[in-house]
């Protein structure tokens, strides 16, 4: 039986890894967990191309999601398909109907049916039917795997599109960026929702995004103004929780 690698990746050493990794060992708790700070856009990464050298045949990597493999449309499916010919077994938490498993299924699913009715133009239709079959079931599996890594890269591509339209908007509009109104005064009811924006979108949790970044984004939706004392209040909060 193969080794199994848990991969983990972060984009700066503030953000918090430990969430990725708790997922992984709740999947396999043998799994050896490989750590990588690095940006996500460019491959190979140092500990991620120091895997792909020792990893064999029977082995397995687990990831958190697709984008932890890549979020590069094209260089991820690429990526996907090396490691399957190779023999590797991959495992994604958040997408598991694209791990490599399902994708063996689905190939397994293929049509193995030898025809002759003794015409040689029937055989060579039913030949040229059956192998269109398979083309057609082949592509979809290989569909639903690059459509993944496509929407990982589209939702980064959509945030950093949001992130640079609320600053913007913030601007237009007067309000000050990364601080908070003059004369607002912020309440307990804008807890949650502030902690839920700093959870999606902070480098130190789900997103890919700068503190500045966040708090723009923050401070230009309606009724959520704070003051910087007020937001890294609120981050530490989350960080403690998820220690």
């Amino acid at each position: 039986m193969g080794k199994v690698y848990g991969y983990v990746r972060v984009s700066t050493q503030k953000q918090n890894i430990e969430r990725q990794v708790r997922n992984i060992l709740s999947e396999n708790n043998d799994a050896v967990i490989v750590r990588e700070t690095y940006t996500g856009k460019l491959l190979p990464r140092p500990e991620f191309k120091k895997l792909l050298k020792i990893i064999k045949p029977g082995d397995t990597i687990i990831f958190d999601s697709v984008s932890r493999m890549s979020r590069n449309a094209d260089d991820g499916f690429q990526l996907y398909q090396d490691l399957y010919t190779q023999g590797v077994n991959l495992i994604f938490l958040n997408e598991h109907h694209i791990d490599t498993d399902t994708y063996k299924q689905e190939l397994d699913n293929l049509i193995s049916l030898e025809v002759r009715t003794g015409d040689g133009a029937t055989d060579d239709l039913l030949k040229t039917i059956l192998d269109a079959m398979n083309k057609y079931i082949l592509k979809l599996a290989e569909k639903q795997i690059y459509l993944a890594f496509a929407q990982a890269q589209k939702e980064v591509d959509d945030l950093r599109r949001r992130t640079r339209e609320g600053i913007e908007t913030a601007r237009r509009s007067g309000k000050q960026i990364g601080g908070h109104k003059p004369g607002v005064t912020m309440v307990i009811k804008k807890k949650e929702p502030v902690k839920k924006l700093i959870k999606k979108h902070s480098k130190n949790f789900c997103g890919t995004l700068k503190d500045k970044e966040v708090m723009a984004i923050i401070n230009a939706t309606p009724k959520l103004h704070i003051s910087n004392n007020t937001y890294y209040k609120y981050k530490a909060e989350l960080l403690n929780e998820n220690n």
